[in-house]
């Protein structure tokens, strides 16, 4: 079967530079070392796993200070790696403003990126606050998509004060407003979205143009109302994600495969709704 990935980090020194200083806290959150990997490792992971990934820029550098992992590098690695990596979400820090406004134009037009992923946690900011919506608008223009954290994050986890990141942010009731006002955009939630799963369920039901994937999280410890409604009402909703490098691969596939469902509703979570979605 095939299985896409719609969240997948570079997990190179490139993308582990970006992250300092949550590096060491990441490490103790995920219960593993926190180490960068070369390219040719990295593409070899997606390989043995039999995954088509779907890398994901970051831009922190407003918040703490740090290099982006940018869309340039991101795109590079695609394009270097076709087999195996087949789209990428750029990045974009909306308090860049125009500047951010113009990447997005770039990024769209010269990169042929997929869309933009945001995190709101780390990035400090809503969604729906409308200070950022002419970048929304723009996006929204360019006929991309967007991919938004939705629940709590690893990144900042057990520090002090969180690193000033609230949680808040992340709050699917925001998704529902973006949504109601760029009805033209699709969005994807990007993570089950605890601790408001079933808020973040009634969003995804109740907005034709939002989707969810389903990364940084082990199959076996979603929300009991989710595993039955992800074999149900929102079969057509929902797609695979991993958030790689968090957890490996052989988990979350065997995780998955033991949520028994049929082989009609994986083939749509795997990739069929990717497909039909995103164009993948």
């Amino acid at each position: 079967m095939r299985i896409i990935d719609l969240h997948c980090y570079p997990n190179t020194e490139q993308w582990t530079a970006c992250q300092q200083p949550y590096v060491d806290a990441l490490a103790e959150y995920w219960n593993r070392p926190w180490l960068p990997k070369t390219e040719e490792e990295v593409v070899g992971e997606f390989a043995a796993a039999g995954v088509e990934a779907v890398l994901v820029a970051l831009d922190l550098e407003t918040t703490i200070g740090t290099p982006p992992c940018s869309n340039e590098y991101v795109h590079g690695m695609w394009k270097r790696n076709p087999d195996r990596i087949i789209q990428a979400w750029g990045a974009l820090e909306p308090s860049k403003g125009e500047l951010a406004i113009r990447e997005a134009q770039r990024a769209v037009r010269e990169f042929g990126m997929l869309g933009f992923h945001f995190h709101p946690i780390m990035q400090h900011f809503s969604v729906d606050d409308r200070r950022y919506y002419p970048l929304f608008e723009e996006i929204s223009q360019l006929g991309a998509a967007v991919m938004i954290d939705v629940g709590t994050t690893g990144m900042g986890a057990g520090m002090p004060g969180g690193m000033g990141a609230l949680i808040r942010h992340a709050h699917p009731s925001a998704i529902d407003a973006l949504a109601a006002d760029f009805p033209k955009l699709k969005i994807i939630m990007a993570h089950p979205g605890w601790p408001w799963v079933d808020e973040t369920t009634a969003v995804a039901l109740h907005k034709g143009n939002v989707y969810w994937e389903m990364s940084g999280w082990a199959p076996k410890y979603f929300w009991p109302q989710l595993k039955i409604d992800m074999r149900s009402r929102l079969q057509d909703k929902v797609m695979f994600g991993s958030d790689y490098p968090s957890m490996p691969y052989e988990r979350l596939l065997r995780e998955w495969g033991e949520l028994g469902y049929t082989d009609a509703v994986m083939e749509k979570i795997f990739h069929g709704n990717a497909e039909r979605i995103l164009g993948l």
